[in-house]
């Protein structure tokens, strides 16, 4: 268990995280125990434990954060809590973020890409981690407001960018510390929805987008969510909605630029889409993006080998019994993703990058990247979608594609990967783009 308090929490971060849960999981199997981050934890690695503490008895645990993290994002931001308020927030933004809602967003989620790209091509080097932020952060501002004026989504961009930066600085809370910057910010954000919720409300405007949803929310008692707890749900789906998304997209690329082979035959699958649209006078369909069995391939195996998410938090509300060990209440419970993930019981060679692997479903509970039960991130169809479309992307006069019609080459080194929080390509993956002919 380490030292008082600090227990392990040096070990952790002095040497990559995943070694250090795949050395602790060798050493005392599926089931053991730690101290880090001033909290004593369990740590689960079996895809049975993980549906325990997430599905079948998720009762039994809570969602838990630092407390610092929660006042950054808002302490009403659905993925701090539990029982009927949690789930109204939940079925909201699943609304918000359905098949049928993102359809319509396509169109504007491909223009959004296009300008990307531009950009990208017209720049040396671009750090492609940062470019993807962006990318996901606008299809973000996107997904919760619609079409926002310019000068509204400058500020909101301007002010996320300062809480951004502040998350995981240290919690020193003096002027002109990165700290200090963010929680002003957090105000400063909160002020800008009200804002818009303000202009929306003179205006009788009606949209279906996630402040839509959440302006037009009424309980069985017909009480309507305060305006801080809109701000604290639309800030909590911006932070999920971008890291994550970011980090992915990154990875995808990099596999790709590392497997030249698997990069050939997804172009012909996305060129075959651009032929069948007329060389692209005639928009991405939505059902074209569900008929993509490689290019799908690819983003799940990226998920898994990537594993964005390598753990999840919660809390145990009451002493628990699993398999003879006893969770004690008040104890931290870590469900690990990528262990399972990386487990070759489960998946055999899985430092492989292997896309094929997915032909067959993988088995239940041993493939979790959007977590599981009833805080799986409701937003996984739009990140999927975001990543379609990024790599599909055309305009009537040119190809433009990422994996058809752009090319790209790593600069620098090729191996490594650091954490911020999220693992990401050493340096975010440092890269060069330029457009091929269209002949």
């Amino acid at each position: 268990m380490g030292w008082p308090y600090i227990g392990e929490t040096l070990q952790l971060y002095s040497q990559d995280p995943n070694d250090f849960f795949a050395e602790k999981q060798r050493r005392y199997g599926d089931i053991f125990k730690t101290h880090i981050l001033g909290c004593p934890c369990i740590m689960l690695a079996s895809p049975e434990a993980s549906r325990f503490v997430l599905v079948t008895h998720a009762d039994l645990f809570k969602p838990t954060y630092p407390k610092s993290k929660e006042n950054m994002i808002g302490s009403s931001a659905l993925f701090f809590h539990q029982g009927d308020y949690h789930t109204h927030m939940r079925r909201l933004v699943q609304t918000s973020l359905s098949p049928d809602a993102i359809k319509r967003m396509i169109p504007h989620i491909e223009t959004i890409a296009i300008s990307d790209l531009e950009s990208w091509t017209s720049k040396q080097v671009i750090n492609t981690f940062l470019e993807m932020k962006k990318f996901t952060f606008d299809v973000g501002i996107l997904s919760v407001f619609g079409q926002l004026n310019g000068k509204q989504r400058e500020e909101i961009k301007k002010n996320y960018r300062i809480v951004d930066k502040g998350y995981n600085s240290f919690l020193i809370n003096l002027p002109g510390t990165a700290y200090n910057k963010a929680i002003k910010a957090r105000k400063r954000l909160s002020q800008i929805v009200s804002n818009i919720i303000h202009e929306r409300k003179e205006k009788r405007l009606m949209k279906k987008d996630l402040l839509g949803h959440l302006l037009n929310f009424k309980d069985e008692k017909e009480q309507t969510l305060t305006e801080d707890q809109i701000a604290d749900n639309i800030i909590g789906v911006l932070f999920a909605a971008q890291d994550t998304t970011a980090s992915a997209l990154t990875w995808i690329i990099k596999y790709l630029h590392d497997d030249q082979k698997l990069l050939e035959a997804i172009k012909a699958e996305q060129k075959a889409i651009y032929e069948s649209n007329d060389r692209g006078s005639r928009p991405l369909t939505w059902a074209q993006t569900r008929h993509m069995p490689l290019t799908h391939k690819v983003i799940l195996e990226s998920l898994r080998m990537a594993s964005i998410i390598s753990f999840t938090f919660r809390e145990a509300v009451v002493n628990i019994e699993y398999k003879g060990y006893l969770i004690p209440k008040g104890w931290k419970v870590m469900p690990l993703f990528r262990n399972i993930h990386h487990n070759p019981e489960v998946f055999p060679d899985p430092e492989n990058f292997d896309p094929s692997r997915f032909e067959v479903a993988p088995k239940p509970n041993t493939f979790i990247p959007f977590g599981s039960g009833v805080h799986a991130c409701p937003g996984n169809e739009l990140a999927k979608l975001e990543i379609i479309v990024l790599s599909t992307i055309w305009s009537p006069s040119s190809v433009c594609l990422i994996f058809s019609g752009c090319r790209w080459e790593v600069v620098g080194s090729q191996s490594g990967v650091e954490y911020g929080p999220f693992p990401i390509p050493r340096q975010g993956l440092p890269a060069r783009f330029w457009k091929e002919s269209s002949t």
